[in-house]
């Protein structure tokens, strides 16, 4: 809808509203491109080729969104900081060279006894290395400053499109498991996958130069090797180069072979801890129905089960970084003698100097670490791979409510604005599933201003889902919800939602604390029975795990006096309230909301006398079906005699 207001969302922040999406869209960097179309594995693939066909439309997906960082609506300071970082690791590079002339020098000078030039090259070493040290010290500040904006952007716009419509809603009402858990996917999986792409692009440029420049010191120190065998003479031209090149092919395809199945592991240990965490914190948040139940030993049972798979793949793991380490380990060791026994004989011989041999010696180690530089990052090419699957799946599963939104393949409830006076149509609404399969059918309903509407019916005929249809949190559906303009709608839910900070903050949310007074805030607080709380209003504390369930609610019917809105949607709001306690909730409610309309679930029969009508929903196959709407005519009269004794009494 054009009015924001008009659009029925949550009190307790089920779902922001209009305005608060538009703003947190504004606020972030837009899709640079639209995402790809879903790949379907055909029925010909093996469940192995299906999974490889499945990873690689994840890393595309991830990288469009990802590489929208660097274009001409991502972030300014993109271009600049990754061109900054390439000139700083070109200089480095630069440097290196100039510290392995040093290396040859100082030797050619100790072997020859200069002393004079001894301590030239001594007093040099320092600006050297002062030079190398600012320089990857310079690469560390502007590698992590990318990484950080880099995040930032893409967290920014992947949460906007989270929040946006309800969809962080939506997600639990779709099956699959790439949607599961979508803080740590937000958190964690997306700092892991945000923070690798940049040090392998700075680490393979690095070795890259640096192979390139040391490969031709190699080339120019050691020229060609000449030897025979077996009568015939042999001339190897650029012998270290070629022993560097052969040296590192053995090295990596060795580590190739050896951890070929380091990826695949790597991605399944990453999924089973995220599933353990999972585990902790449902029990966590469910802390207090566990306890009642005396379930622990079947949580410890669960936990036991979710931990021995974490302890499996670690083990697997374990097994790959034994391998690669036995082959790195190896070529660490190894690397720094071979270039000394192929210069040897040149030496000998007296055609190679000290200074020569020991540059030609670092100049290897530094082509073997370029070279070696994807067998020692390995493992976290494996750990990257993983974690960007994870943030794409989140990506994938935001594109298909997206490609929902959009098509008129699957159904969307229509949100207007009424014609007349009327303050609620539902006209020809029909709510379904994600599926297709309806739950709710052809309900026609149109409600006054000021009338109180019960919606009854057995448990599972749709009450909930319908009233979730009404607040715009279910889209699937077909028919629309029609609210007169401007109006404002607030839904108070069974388990009411409970913010971290201040009680002062949770009784206002989702509008700032600030925006009534503290005087304000303690009336509303005490009309609805919480008033021993209010010296406790600026208290921060985790009020979510030490309010009642009743307490809760009762703060959730001061969230509403003070919000003042036009529609109320109390979904099963007073249920954790005796019957004394609900009834002073509703004639509080009515005194200071006179003309408020209220549109009620619930299952006691007393919240009838304080409601003018009653619709009633009867599940049938094929979805429920509304099969009676009266008047409570009668529950009327006797709530107004009630009101008046209880006037009479004050």
């Amino acid at each position: 809808m054009a009015d924001a207001k008009a659009h029925p969302k949550s009190v307790d922040g089920t779902a922001p509203d209009d305005a608060k999406t538009s703003r947190a869209q504004k606020a972030s960097p837009p899709e640079a491109e639209p995402p790809p179309d879903i790949v379907e594995p055909g029925p010909e693939l093996t469940p192995e080729e299906a999974a490889k066909v499945r990873k690689r439309y994840l890393l595309t997906r991830f990288w469009i969104s990802a590489r929208g960082y660097w274009s001409r609506r991502g972030d300014g300071f993109a271009w600049p900081c990754t061109i900054g970082l390439l000139a700083l690791i070109g200089l480095n590079v630069c440097v290196q060279y100039g510290i392995n002339l040093w290396n040859r020098w100082i030797f050619d000078a100790i072997e020859q006894r200069e002393a004079h030039t001894v301590y030239i090259l001594s007093a040099v070493f320092l600006p050297l290395v002062l030079a190398s040290v600012a320089l990857v010290t310079g690469q560390v500040y502007v590698r992590m400053m990318i990484q950080r904006r880099w995040r930032s952007w893409l967290t920014n716009a992947l949460i906007a499109r989270w929040l946006a419509n309800g969809r962080y809603y939506q997600l639990n009402l779709i099956g699959g498991d790439d949607h599961k858990n979508p803080e740590a996917r937000l958190s964690e999986d997306m700092r892991i996958a945000t923070e690798s792409p940049v040090d392998f692009l700075a680490g393979v440029i690095s070795a890259f130069l640096s192979a390139s420049t040391f490969i031709v010191v190699l080339w120019t120190i050691g020229g060609a090797l000449t030897f025979q065998i077996a009568g015939s003479t042999i001339t190897i031209p650029g012998f270290l180069v070629v022993t560097a090149v052969l040296y590192a092919v053995i090295t990596s395809t060795s580590m190739t072979i050896i951890g070929r199945h380091f990826v695949e592991v790597s991605e399944v240990k990453n999924q089973v801890e995220a599933e353990f965490r999972y585990t902790l914190t449902h029990i966590r948040e469910n802390g207090e129905s566990i306890a009642l139940l005396g379930g622990e030993e079947e949580e410890r049972s669960d936990l036991q089960r979710t931990f021995g798979n974490v302890l499996k793949q670690w083990a697997l793991l374990a097994h790959q970084y034994m391998r690669t380490t036995l082959i790195s380990q190896g070529s660490m060791l190894i690397a720094p003698v071979v270039p000394v026994l192929l210069c040897a004989p040149k030496f000998l011989e007296g055609s190679m100097t000290l200074g020569e041999v020991m540059q030609a010696a670092s100049a290897f180690a530094i082509v073997q670490t370029a070279f070696g530089w994807l067998v020692d990052n390995y493992p976290r090419l494996a750990d990257w791979n993983a974690f960007a699957h994870r943030v794409a799946s989140l990506m994938v599963s935001l594109d298909g409510l997206e490609r929902a939104e959009k098509s008129d393949s699957l159904g969307r409830i229509k949100h207007g604005e009424t014609d007349g006076d009327a303050m609620l149509c539902l006209n020809d609404l029909s709510v379904t599933l994600n599926d297709g399969k309806s739950v709710v059918k052809e309900t026609e309903v149109k409600i006054e201003p000021g009338e109180r509407v019960l919606v009854a019916g057995e448990s599972g005929s749709g009450k909930s889902t319908l009233i979730r249809a009404i607040s715009g949190l279910w889209p699937w559906g077909h028919g629309s919800v029609d609210l007169r303009p401007d109006s404002r709608l607030f839904m108070l839910p069974q388990r009411p939602y409970i913010p971290a900070g201040t009680l002062r903050r949770a009784v206002a949310y989702p509008r700032a604390a600030d925006d009534w007074s503290l005087d304000e805030i303690k009336a509303a607080v005490d009309k609805v029975g919480l008033g021993y709380l209010n010296e406790k209003i600026e208290e921060e504390a985790p009020w979510d795990q030490t309010l009642s369930g009743g307490e809760k609610q009762r703060l959730a019917f001061a969230r509403l006096l003070l919000h003042d809105p036009d529609i109320i949607v109390l979904d099963e709001a007073t249920s954790a309230l005796d019957e004394k306690s609900q009834d002073k909730m509703m004639e509080m409610v009515i005194q200071e909301l006179p003309k408020v309309t209220i549109i009620s679930v619930a299952h006691r029969a007393e919240l009838e006398a304080f409601h003018s009508r009653k619709i009633t929903l009867e599940r049938h196959e094929g979805g429920a079906k509304l099969v009676s709407d009266i008047d409570l005519v009668h529950h009327k009269k006797k709530h107004n005699l009630l009101l008046r004794l209880l006037d009479d009494r004050r």
